[in-house]
């Protein structure tokens, strides 16, 4: 799940997408969920393994943690907009605290960089669920596991959200990142997409500690849904990665190439930290006035979007 080169096609209509049996229908039971949830984890699983898609896979990374962001926010009680959210990651100066809502969005973040082909891993999820939760994982995952043999992808997900919720019933956002990690590992992705959360709610959480067969079939239901709506999103971000690379050329600032590199993997591009004086995760500099010009320009070409309506502290993003 990387940014991929410009030799792909930008038509939507030739991207995977979901059968219109799955998106006319319904799914009233545990069995067609299960059913269901078959087609759209391939359709999924299609989009972001196949670089010739041209999903820009961090980009889709990074957009699904600031949505998981604001899903947790609401299911930890604070109710955090995603504007808050995204201004108090991408502009709290270096150094400084970025208080409960960008630590919030950091967290998903560090979820969505969490590679598991490495030797790492284990030691880095560890780090996520903090050390309260460390004892339980490998107990967690070989329980989800087992439910999924017989049961299908959505049943290990809502069994590891049971075990975390047994452990802490407010450890929402552990939940589900569990579940996140547990689908990754059924597809055998290399790194972890932020879906899980998205259209939860408190009380479907709650419910599932009564071990009622309704409340596991409510909370598959919203990550169906949820796993729908990613497949949406990375259809949508392969044809506007297809605009902007189209565009590229027109682009004469020095360091153009690897500043629509950086629009291709980061929700929200603030230019005068992550293009000047340094354009980010590269050596190349651009100043204040060039990086605002570049961004400027995006704007008029159609491809990107100022998104806080501000005339100050602004932050830039893929249309």
């Amino acid at each position: 799940m990387t940014c991929q080169p410009a030799a792909i096609s930008n038509d939507l209509n030739n991207l995977p997408k979901l059968p219109r049996w799955v998106t006319s229908g319904r799914a009233e039971t545990l069995e067609t969920v299960t059913f269901r949830s078959g087609a759209v984890l391939t359709v999924l699983d299609q989009l972001v393994s196949d670089p010739m898609q041209g999903v820009p896979g961090k980009l889709l990374a990074n957009r699904l943690a600031l949505t998981a962001a604001v899903a947790t926010s609401k299911l930890e009680g604070r109710l955090a907009k995603e504007v808050d959210i995204r201004d108090a990651y991408h502009l709290t100066p270096h150094g400084e605290a970025r208080g409960p809502d960008g630590d919030l969005l950091a967290y998903w973040r560090r979820a969505a960089r969490l590679r598991l082909t490495g030797r790492d891993w284990h030691a880095a999820l560890l780090a996520l669920v903090g050390p309260e939760f460390e004892m339980h994982v490998d107990g967690w995952l070989q329980s989800a596991a087992n439910q999924s043999q017989s049961h299908g992808p959505l049943t290990e997900c809502v069994a590891v959200m049971r075990s975390v919720l047994q452990a802490d019933d407010r450890a929402e956002r552990v939940a589900c990142l569990m579940s996140d990690i547990v689908l990754v590992r059924l597809l055998n992705w290399p790194s972890v997409l932020p879906i899980s959360a998205q259209y939860l709610t408190k009380p479907m959480l709650r419910d599932l500690l009564g071990n009622g067969q309704g409340a596991d079939l409510v909370v598959q239901k919203r990550i169906l849904q949820s796993i729908e709506e990613a497949i949406r999103l990375a259809r949508n971000l392969a044809q506007r990665g297809a605009a902007l690379r189209t565009v590229a050329p027109k682009l004469r600032a020095k360091g153009s190439d690897a500043a629509v590199a950086l629009f291709l993997s980061e929700d929200a591009v603030a230019p005068s930290t992550m293009l000047s004086p340094m354009i980010q995760g590269t050596s190349f500099p651009m100043t204040d006035r060039a990086a605002r010009r570049f961004c400027d320009r995006l704007v008029e070409l159609g491809v990107a979007l100022e998104l806080t309506g501000r005339s100050t502290f602004r932050l830039y993003g893929v249309v």
